[in-house]
């Protein structure tokens, strides 16, 4: 089982970019040798107006021993016309899947 922390995150270089850190805590039994990072981004607006949800994918920092933690800092972006001027992103959510 491997849980995923509550995402920090702080300004990228771009409008449309963040840094995004988390961390993968494998409660089971077994490594977990690979997988993915789902991120859940919300384009907000220049009034606080939620625009909608990207989602996006990296691997995991993987492998992760049974009972370890691994902490990660990913880049998250999204395409740069879906935040114009004003407008900025944060990501909320972030779910993993591994094997």
């Amino acid at each position: 089982m491997l849980t995923v922390s509550a995402p920090v995150t702080a300004d990228g270089e771009k409008r449309w970019c963040e840094r995004v850190t988390v961390t993968f805590r494998n409660t089971g039994g077994s490594p977990a040798t690979g997988g993915t990072a789902t991120f859940a981004t919300h384009v907000i607006g220049a009034l606080g107006v939620d625009w909608g949800t990207v989602t996006t994918s990296q691997p995991l920092p993987a492998p992760i021993a049974a009972g370890a933690a691994r902490t990660e800092t990913y880049t998250v972006c999204v395409e740069s016309w879906r935040v114009p001027l004003g407008m900025r992103i944060d990501t909320r959510a972030v779910t993993a899947t591994w094997r």
